[in-house]
């Protein structure tokens, strides 16, 4: 059921960031909401099903994205990595978990885009990278990381509810 659950939510966020997110720019950068939900979503305590989510917003995000197919699969997985050290040794406040692994996350989604572009031969210059596109979006997912954070909370509260010791 939990899997189901992402699927879905998955399936949405795809619509959301192809079709509403993608056309409110920062510069040239935008938000990834498929990464902020990973991430949040792998921050979570009672969390078992990271990975499986990982790789559903993955394939979800490669199916929209002309970089090629599994790029974005292996970023987000090196984004849940991260999140997941994070959780387990790093730090105990989940807020400045997120944050960090956000930008770290961020980082890396777009380094394995530009490595992606770059085999493909695309050629983009360095600065226009880092001015007009990674650093725009990484204020955007750095502003919308604690709202999401906060609604995977929730859901992770919805669907691994605390036992009650009777």
């Amino acid at each position: 059921m939990i899997n189901l659950v992402g699927l879905i939510l998955f399936g949405i966020l795809a619509i959301l960031q192809s079709t509403i997110v993608s056309r409110m720019p920062l510069l040239n950068g935008t938000a990834d909401l498929i990464l902020l939900f990973i991430v949040s979503w792998a921050l979570q305590d009672r969390v078992e099903s990271a990975w499986q989510w990982c790789l559903i917003g993955g394939i979800f995000a490669s199916l929209y994205t002309a970089l090629p197919f599994g790029s974005l699969v292996i970023a987000y997985l090196f984004g849940t990595g991260i999140a997941r050290i994070l959780k387990r040794r790093v730090w105990k406040a989940p807020f400045l978990a997120m944050l960090a692994a956000t930008f770290i996350g961020t980082l890396v989604v777009h380094l394995i885009s530009l490595i992606a572009r770059l085999i493909m031969g695309v050629n983009i210059p360095i600065t226009s990278v880092l001015n007009l596109i990674l650093l725009p979006g990484l204020l955007l997912n750095l502003i919308l990381a604690i709202p999401v954070f906060s609604i995977m909370h929730d859901m992770a509260g919805w669907l691994y509810p605390e036992e009650l010791e009777a």
